[in-house]
């Protein structure tokens, strides 16, 4: 819930933190909200460059996590939140057809999320390791789909460009500042709060409001319980009494009042009621039914917007972020113990087992990844499996004993459709010679998805196993254009042309690609540059 002004967006940077469903039923229609203005000084075509351009920091930044496994957990949640709004009207055909709709995770343990222009999103692994449920979860990124729905942050660049233009170069400044030295930009910007601080907290907290109100709404449409509003706004309350010490900056981007807290408790009982996603009931996201049958064990959903979202599948989603935010290695032993109890759970077997991973104890890993198979339920037993394949994929790891297991995994995993399984899949088959089937199922994969630089990355691996320069250069280019770095794209596909004659002669159509996309990457490239 950053970022939802130039204000809010500087801190982000400063920090270097980088990063469907029925028609729904509205609680409040969007018209009877305040009315704070349609954003339209700012286009929707520049609110997305200026979005692609932080964006394309965020990419280089090294607290950005393209993590497929947390990955699909968040899409899970947030695909039918974002169905949701469009059905609502909230989110009208041009804004859902013109912004990125992209979520970012940040390695970052503080807990935050942020919404930057143009659609971009973000989620801080911290984030994702303080909530219990899939719902307050749900909570937070309906709450930020809501400002980037309502064009909060073009509003208020529009406010500040009309009323201070002094303030807004202020702000430009602190950002450039940012990517060189942080105390610098941090100095930058007092001069511009101070002097401003009071408009904008007005208008901040209307923004809150709103988002609040239209999120609110959202997350009911989309089959979530709503509680989880208050039981977040619960949470971050607490945190607030206990004195913020630095590890809540939600809390300061978005101050709880009193009256927030009350307006989300006297809504609960306007709620459309039906099915919610939970544990126990049914849900519109989808139903145990779309599995997979089970092949070696796993039984992968085809597809992370159809998975049912449950607290048992938060809770290892939850245990993961925890692990991969810390960089400590008293607290993986100390949770690699807290694992080898006899009464863990589920969520602690998962973190012990991710813990031994990082300290290099693969043997133990392993072996309670294994025990965390044996006790998943339906739910969640995919998400074991892929532990397992995460973990026997480990330099050092014994691959032996298992090979035959997880030999199984990676073909229903290919077979799923789901990122997190193509991914781990295809490093398996990179790993055991299966090249050619993971090929053709990643190939079909980025057809579909040309923005998933990971799965372009895993690609261009697999054709360099195969000997096919001309395609691995290709794909490399390609995961380059993926992230916004056009000018890395252009010399990738420089390369390829360079090839010797023999391998250009060996795929002419990909050649021809590779000249168009060349072109296509430098024209980019030099809009970029003006932009920049």
């Amino acid at each position: 819930m950053a970022l939802m002004s130039a204000l809010a967006l500087s801190p982000l940077l400063l920090s270097n933190t980088g990063p469907g469903a029925a028609r729904a039923q509205s609680v409040v229609p969007p018209s009877t909200l305040p009315s704070l203005g349609d954003g339209a000084d700012m286009s929707v075509a520049a609110e997305r460059r200026l979005g692609d351009s932080i964006a394309r920091d965020i990419y280089r930044d090294p607290d950005y996590l393209d993590d497929p496994v947390l990955g699909d957990y968040l899409m899970a949640v947030w695909r039918p939140l974002l169905g949701a709004a469009r059905a609502r009207g909230d989110v009208p055909p041009e804004l859902a057809e013109r912004l990125a709709w992209e979520l970012m995770i940040s390695r970052d343990k503080r807990v935050n999320a942020f919404a930057l222009p143009g659609g971009y999103l973000g989620v801080n692994l911290g984030l994702l390791a303080v909530t219990d449920t899939p719902q307050e979860l749900a909570s937070v990124l309906a709450h930020e789909l809501s400002h980037v729905s309502q064009r909060h942050i073009a509003r208020m660049i529009a406010r500040q460009d009309r009323g201070a233009p002094w303030l807004m170069g202020a702000m430009i400044l602190a950002m450039l500042a940012a990517r060189a030295n942080t105390e610098v930009a941090s100095a930058a910007m007092v001069g511009g709060q101070a002097v401003a601080a009071q408009t904008q907290l007005n208008f901040s907290r209307d923004m809150e409001r709103e988002a609040d109100r239209v999120g609110f709404g959202v997350l009911s449409g989309a089959g979530f319980d709503p509680t989880g509003f208050v039981t977040m706004f619960d949470k971050l309350q607490q945190a607030a009494r206990h004195n913020d010490d630095g590890a809540f900056p939600y809390l300061r981007s978005h101050p709880l009042t009193s009256e927030r807290i009350a307006d989300m408790q006297a809504r609960l009982p306007l709620a459309p009621s039906g099915p919610r996603v939970g544990p126990l009931a049914g849900s519109p996201v989808g139903a145990p039914g779309n599995a997979l049958p089970a092949i070696g064990g796993l039984a992968w959903r085809p597809d992370a917007a159809t998975a049912p979202v449950t607290t048992a599948w938060h809770a290892l989603m939850s245990a993961r972020a925890r692990v991969l935010a810390e960089s400590s290695p008293d607290r993986w032993r100390a949770w690699l113990q807290h694992g080898q109890r006899a009464g863990a759970t589920p969520a602690d077997l998962y973190a012990a087992a991710l813990s031994a991973h990082r300290l290099r104890q693969h043997d133990q890993g392993l072996a309670l990844a294994q025990r965390l198979a044996g006790l998943a339920g339906a739910d969640t037993r995919w998400a074991a499996d892929a532990l397992l394949m995460e973990l026997w994929l480990a330099p050092g790891a014994p691959r032996g004993p298992l090979a035959e297991r997880v030999a199984a995994l990676r073909d229903a995993a290919l077979a799923s459709g789901q990122r997190s399984g193509l991914m781990l899949g295809a490093q398996v088959a990179q790993a055991t010679g299966a090249l050619a089937p993971a090929t053709q199922r990643l190939h079909d994969w980025v057809l579909g998805h040309p923005r998933d630089a990971q799965a372009w990355q895993v690609l261009a691996q697999l054709h360099q196993a195969q000997g096919q320069r001309l395609r691995a250069l290709r794909a490399e280019g390609e995961a380059r254009a993926a992230q916004l770095d056009f000018g890395s794209a252009a010399e990738h596909f420089k390369a390829a042309q360079a090839l010797p004659a023999a391998d250009r002669a060996a795929d002419p159509m990909e050649l021809a690609i590779v000249d168009a996309r060349r072109r296509e990457v430098e024209a980019q490239a030099r809009e970029a540059l003006r932009e920049d």
